[in-house]
């Protein structure tokens, strides 16, 4: 069995828990003998990890070339021409014209290379919705040029390419949420975004939620068939028997972690009021916000309001080795995301031993039975669960020690394993079914 997945991201080139989910995912499923990956990205660099999957480049894939059709003795000749640049910035109404254009079927300005392939950045930035139609109109080469059975797509960004190989195959497509915006932006959503998500699910013969939370979600904001709609939690690569255990921690200073994007989302804020709170009771902590986002700055000059910067650092994105390195000298770590469709995170820092604190409002706590679960908005009751854990040496370490085995159980082979079975479901559903035509 053949999957063509599309990615938006993959390690090391992550900018959060979509790129680490799809590395674990893909992984899992290599070691599966009757399946085979190929995973598409708007750009590889080079430095990936492909020793478990084909790994695709949309920008290496030429989409420059006559494709004549013949429909009752009429020839249609499909082309692409060369514009001076891309769009720079695409709004609402901006979206949705070029939206029409692409589904008219009239001709699509986009540029190109010499060599006929567009150029992706396959990042985030202003020209992030011209590059996810530039995606989609590479999905429509590969579809035409790859042997596959399943098409699997990751999170709004990559739903276009989705379903332009769904409709030019007529193959299954399975539909992966890690994140809708509802979750990203509450109520303030960006209407063209929903617009793809609500298309993309519409369009998926599967729908995979990565926890109840986000399966609740979909079925309240798209009022997706619920059918078709299954929960399958995320999960952690097991560690390495060969990495070093924790080294002893030092007794003179704790450290409570925060690791995530800094952005309304994650619940920063919290975080930040709540170690206010704990410093007025005890001094000898420092407090990390690691990562980066839109409130890194706003939460630095937070922490000069309340008088507490000497006891915070902000040390901006981690690559994984210093992930595992903050880890092994944390004490404490706190996810008071306000809408976490799964947190990784909070498995990561689990396998390091370390004692965890989860806001109920995330799919992770759906899950786990070792870890203190408080409401995001209650930075009374954190801070008091933080206290509780850097002061009662025996609970920090009962909670730390049955959290890992927690932890080390949930691990992506099993995910991997729901995944093949949704997959012979629905290709078993599609081969009882007349051909498509």
């Amino acid at each position: 069995m053949k999957v063509l997945m599309f990615g938006w991201e993959f390690p090391p080139h992550i900018s959060g828990g979509l790129g680490t989910a799809c590395y674990g995912l893909t992984k899992a499923l290599s070691g599966f003998n009757d399946v085979e990956v190929i995973f598409v990205v708007p750009r590889k660099f080079g430095d990936e990890d492909q020793s478990n999957i084909t790994l695709l480049g949309a920008g290496e894939v030429p989409v420059v070339s006559k494709q004549v059709n013949f429909d009752d003795a009429v020839s249609k000749v499909e082309y692409y021409e060369l514009n001076s640049g891309l769009i720079p910035y695409l709004g609402t109404s901006e979206f949705y014209e070029l939206k029409l254009n692409v589904s008219s079927g009239e001709k699509r300005l986009v540029e190109i290379t010499p060599e006929g392939k567009l150029m992706f950045e396959g990042d985030y930035g202003i020209n992030l919705f011209q590059e996810i139609q530039n995606y989609a109109l590479v999905a429509e080469t590969l579809t035409r040029n790859l042997d596959f059975d399943v098409i699997h797509v990751h999170d709004w960004m990559t739903f276009p390419a989705g379903m332009a190989a769904q409709r030019i195959s007529g193959k299954p497509l399975v539909v992966h949420i890690h994140s809708t915006e509802f979750d990203r932006s509450g109520q303030h959503v960006n209407p063209a975004i929903c617009t793809i998500e609500k298309e993309g699910l519409e369009a998926a013969d599967r729908v995979i939620a990565v926890s109840n939370l986000t399966r609740n979600i979909i079925l309240m904001n798209y009022h997706t068939d619920p059918e078709k709609v299954i929960t399958v939690y995320n999960a952690v690569e097991p560690v390495e028997v060969t990495e070093k255990p924790n080294p002893k921690k030092d007794a003179k200073e704790k450290v409570v972690t925060f690791l995530g994007r800094i952005t309304k989302q994650k619940g920063p804020e919290y975080f930040l009021e709540a170690a206010f709170l704990v410093l007025q009771k005890m001094e000898n902590v420092r407090f990390v916000m690691a990562g980066k986002g839109d409130l890194r700055h706003a939460m630095i000059k937070r922490a000069a309001e309340l008088n507490i910067s000497e006891y915070f650092d902000f040390p901006g994105f981690l690559d994984h080795s210093e992930i595992v390195k903050l880890f092994r000298r944390s004490d404490v770590f706190v996810m008071p995301s306000v809408s976490e469709p799964f947190g990784i995170v909070t498995l990561e820092a689990m396998q390091s031993g370390v004692p965890v604190i989860i806001s109920k409002q995330s799919g992770v706590s759906e899950i786990l039975k070792n870890a203190v679960k408080i409401d995001y908005w209650d930075v009374h009751e954190m801070a008091g669960a933080i206290y509780e854990l850097l002061n009662d040496k025996a609970l920090s370490k009962k909670l730390g020690n049955q959290g890992k085995k927690e932890a080390d159980r949930l691990i992506w082979k099993n995910v991997a394993s729901q995944v093949v079975e949704i997959y012979h479901s629905l290709m078993q559903k599609f081969t009882s079914t007349e051909p498509y035509i």
